[in-house]
């Protein structure tokens, strides 16, 4: 067995021999299909922009229109109406866990930077949340316990494009997907099946039902490898791609025994909209604050995962809200609470059975409108939404988007895409940029957009051009306002780095996939 492992000071805790075992036979059995599935990726991308539009399969028909469901829910994943999600540290687990919400998704992927350090934390984290044995005294002498009653955990990994460069097998780094779902199966499968739970995982960045196909043969090898009953893995799939929202049918079929639903994953999906169809000018998007889920793309491909889920038995968990109470500023805490209220208050009344938030204040604020509609009820997967008629037309109308490309629009991309990329960079995955917490998605829209907007030579409404000369103007710009603002916390050698990665991915002439990709280059 040829392996090889950064050194870290806990790696014996989690990397043990046996566990470093199951990794390689992981690695080896799925690696292959796995990279043969990116080729596919950058193969479908070709024909993206030579014209190709996403479209429902032919050959896949027959999924779509036959009679079946998904597996029923297990108990504590019946419901479901609040969902809290955050990184996988330590403080934010235990107030998460804590925090009222029905699920905790603890997150490997887009709210955690993948430092090494980060990496065997969050897993020893993860370890003792599931043996209630999560616990912390901070320097300034708080005491953080979990309560009797906590919320039902769920992982997220990272996505299947991304590779852990820690752990290499036979030369290669091994994929970060199978290194976080192994690690999480090998050490805790058993013990949360002990507890009544199990083992459950949210899915990210699928791009076709083969890629859930995979995870789905992951699954059934984990289980039997570990001795545990195939069915006791559920994953949820975040549907948060252009290209997965027309494969929604085919996905709950490919995971039916081990899926537990889907989720929009709204700011992804956006994002997903820009790089995918970068080359078409009908699909450039306004100012990301105009895309609200009230846009009419975002409306149908919502409506349809509603529908879609119900169809099959499965949850339909709604969007993200990213607000941060501002403590200092009542007033603009109020007027984002009632935004809140109406995104959550939507979500129900369309027929979602939960919705995600990223602070524990917004717990409360969330269940209540749910509370509202689902009463004493665990769910509303009986709620078929019959009258939802979406088709394809309806999820690629972008230019029915209304809003506008603005000066202001394009200076917040920049500004919030180096505050990200910096963050990212320290260490720190979710970051709080201007009374919201963001995470990768949030940059990836940022860049995205620029990069469309450059591309098809568009100008702001006050006639500023769009183009590389100008858009560099304005990082200069953004990086003295910034530095201005923190002064002497200015680290100028990461936002020199942010600066080089913001550049590359918003600027170069070919479009990158993800902006984690040259940034986890430079991350220990």
């Amino acid at each position: 067995m040829t392996v090889d492992i950064t050194p870290h000071p806990h790696q014996g805790d989690v990397l043990t021999d046996e566990a470093v075992r199951f990794l390689v036979g992981l690695e080896r059995r799925f690696g292959p299909t796995r990279r043969t599935l990116l080729r596919a990726r950058q193969a479908r991308q070709v024909r993206l922009d030579a014209g190709e539009l996403p479209h429902f399969l032919p050959e896949t028909a027959a999924v779509r229109a036959g009679d079946w469901s998904v597996a029923a829910a297990p108990a504590d994943l019946q419901d479901r109406r609040v969902e809290i999600t955050g990184p996988v540290e330590r403080k934010m687990m235990i107030n998460a866990l804590n925090s009222g919400a029905r699920v905790f998704m603890a997150d490997f992927e887009d709210s955690n930077s993948p430092t090494w350090d980060n990496v065997v934390q969050g897993q020893i984290n993860v370890r003792d949340a599931y043996r209630r044995e999560l616990a912390l005294d901070s320097p300034d002498g708080k005491r953080y316990r979990l309560h009797d009653d906590i919320a039902t955990l769920v992982i997220r990994p990272r996505g299947w494009h991304l590779t852990e460069k820690h752990v290499e097998i036979d030369g290669a780094p091994m994929s970060a997907s199978l290194f976080d779902v192994g690690l999480v199966m090998f050490h805790n499968a058993r013990a949360a099946l002990d507890r009544g739970t199990g083992p459950y995982f949210y899915l990210p960045k699928l791009e076709s039902h083969l890629e859930a196909r995979l995870w789905n043969d992951v699954f059934c090898f984990a289980q039997d490898e570990l001795g545990i009953p195939r069915g006791s893995v559920r994953a949820t799939v975040l549907i948060e791609t252009i290209l997965a929202a027309f494969e929604m049918d085919e996905i709950l079929y490919e995971l039916r025994e081990h899926s537990s639903g889907l989720n929009a994953g709204r700011w992804d999906y956006i994002f997903s909209v820009a790089k995918k169809l970068r080359n078409h000018p009908q699909f450039v998007l306004p100012d990301r604050v105009d895309v609200s889920m009230t846009t009419p793309f975002m409306r149908a491909y919502t409506e349809l995962l509603v529908q879609t889920c119900h169809k099959r038995g499965a949850h339909a968990i709604g969007g993200m809200s990213a607000f941060i109470p501002n403590r200092r500023d009542p007033a603009v805490t109020e007027q984002a609470l009632t935004k809140v209220r109406d995104d959550k208050q939507r979500e129900a009344a369309d027929g979602c059975d939960g919705t995600w938030v990223a602070h524990p204040d917004l717990v409360p604020v969330a269940m209540a409108e749910f509370d509202r509609v689902l009463g004493e009820r665990a769910n509303q997967v009986d709620r078929q939404r019959p009258d939802v008629h979406v088709e394809a037309a309806n999820l690629l109308d972008v230019e029915s988007s209304g809003g506008s490309i603005t000066e202001a629009g394009v200076r917040l991309n920049v500004d919030v895409g180096l505050r990200y990329i910096e963050s990212w960079l320290g260490g720190v995955g979710a970051a709080a940029i201007h009374n919201l917490m963001e995470d990768a998605a949030t940059a990836e829209i940022s860049r995205a957009q620029l990069w469309q907007w450059i591309r098809h030579q568009r100008s702001a409404t006050n006639g500023m051009p769009i183009d590389r000369a100008t858009v560099a103007q304005l990082i200069d710009e953004g990086l003295v306002a910034i530095a201005a603002e923190k002064g002497t916390s200015f680290d100028v050698s990461r936002f020199a780095d942010a600066r080089k990665i913001f550049e590359h991915v918003a600027l170069s002439p070919e479009f990158d996939d993800f902006l984690t990709l040259p940034a986890y280059e430079l991350l220990d």
